[in-house]
């Protein structure tokens, strides 16, 4: 039993206040950042707690995938297999043998393996000391079954898999573009040919669209994320830091039945640097905060980013660019529906900010638009001006527009939207004004 981790040492911290409630929260929140056991931590959850009170865990909201419909799915790629006269489609663990079979498994130099044919059938590949676990992982109610192909630690995973192929006559094998090379070499080295490109296109074609129940879960986890930034917000008070915003936050989805929460809480000048900088900045009236987070329904992402101006009338400049980013969040989710091209709805929100001078190319607006997302927060397709991927119905992507000022701030609202047959639906509500992360009809 692993013992409980330290806390780092206190850090002295003035928070400014005007109330005694305003006080009261900033020595919550000195706690969080100085807790010096894990006793503290317990307490420090439940005063938590108490401020998050009316949150409660909704995961039972939508039903997770089972058994069933991963079984549809590997017929499925059976079938797509077959059209691309392709035999197998090896899998590493991950998302994608997650989606097929609901088994997860860490990646290590042992190869532990899906494969998955052309006829539906599958089997997995596993290192022989493993093989108890394997069945425990893979056999029972609600369990996908199949064969298991064991190897031992002097022959390595190559050759038995490429004899168990042989074997299933199945020798254009493609693999998934996640594989790692080491293991992509030692395959087609065993097998004697050259090795087939991986299958993106088909990964996209498998994964990309979501059914009706993938979207009920995709949609419910993030409205569930708009919601735990709005309750956090509710108890920020100056003085604090990005780091105590996100624990207010991760705590919000914990509550709420989301799990593998992370948060980007951001303030003022760190919210320029899109991926983060400087979690330690003290909040104070008129900064732009911005929150980048999400969490995990049942195995699938949510991802949701709020900017506003806390506790102050937005500045002119303030307001300009954060009406200009949902404005351009706006044009993009206009130019979506099937046939489209992926980049052209990037492009869509960039020239909308090149128009109102807030951007030339890449210069403030530096990252795509959008990314794909479903079973892994970032997935194909993509939102960037070089994709040609044509938009089709069931495909989830973020929308996410920003401007980024060093020195001074950045803006950047995003939500997740569905390509629908007639255009594109939008999960959860539009933020609705700068002066909160609240949402509403803009």
């Amino acid at each position: 039993m692993e013992s409980p981790a330290t806390c780092p040492e206190p850090s002295r911290r003035t928070f400014l206040s005007e109330s005694a409630g305003l006080a009261a929260g900033a020595g919550l929140v000195a706690g969080l950042g100085s807790c010096a056991s894990a006793e503290r931590e317990l307490e420090l959850r439940a005063e938590l707690d108490e401020k998050l009170a009316h949150l409660t865990d909704r995961s039972g909201e939508v039903a997770p995938i089972d058994e069933s419909e991963r079984a549809a799915r590997r017929a499925r790629l059976g079938r797509l297999l077959a059209e691309r006269d392709l035999d197998a489609l090896l899998v590493e663990p991950g998302a994608t043998m997650e989606y097929l079979v609901g088994v997860t498994w860490g990646r290590s130099e042992r190869l532990f393996g899906l494969v998955v044919l052309a006829d539906g059938s599958h089997f997995f590949l596993c290192p022989a000391f493993e093989e108890e676990k394997a069945q425990l992982k893979t056999r029972g109610e609600g369990k996908p079954g199949g064969d298991i192909v064991t190897w031992d630690e002097h022959e390595y995973a190559y050759r038995p898999l490429a004899a168990e192929l042989r074997r299933r006559r199945a020798t254009h094998v493609a693999c998934e573009p996640s594989i790692r090379y080491f293991h992509v070499s030692g395959l087609f080295t065993a097998l004697g040919t050259d090795p087939i490109p991986a299958a993106r296109e088909l990964l996209v074609e498998l994964r990309g669209r979501k059914d009706a129940h993938e979207l009920a879960l995709l949609r419910r986890a993030n409205e569930l994320t708009q919601e735990a930034i709005v309750a956090a917000s509710e108890h920020f008070v100056p003085g604090m830091t990005g780091d105590d915003i996100g624990r207010l936050v991760r705590r919000a989805h914990e509550r709420m039945g989301l799990a593998g929460h992370w948060d980007l809480s951001l303030i003022g000048p760190a919210a320029a640097y899109p991926h983060g900088q400087d979690r330690s900045i003290e909040l104070k009236r008129g900064d732009v905060i911005l929150i980048d987070t999400g969490g995990d329904l049942h195995g699938y992402k949510s991802d949701n980013t709020r900017s506003w101006v806390f506790d102050a009338e937005p500045t002119e400049h303030q307001s300009k660019v954060w009406h200009a980013v949902l404005a351009a969040q706006r044009v993009a989710y206009d130019t979506i529906a099937p046939g489209v091209r992926a980049g052209e709805v990037d492009l869509a929100a960039r020239r909308y900010l090149e128009d109102v001078g807030l951007t030339e190319g890449y210069s403030t607006f530096s990252h795509r638009l959008g990314h794909g997302i479903g079973m892994e927060g970032h997935e194909d397709p993509y939102f960037d001006s070089g994709s040609d991927v044509l938009l089709a119905p069931g495909m989830t992507l973020s929308d996410e527009p920003g401007i980024y000022l060093y020195g001074e701030f950045g803006i950047r609202i995003e939500d997740i939207v569905a390509v629908t047959e007639g255009g594109a639906e939008h999960f959860g509500d539009w933020q609705a004004d700068p002066r909160s992360p609240r949402s509403g009809e803009a």
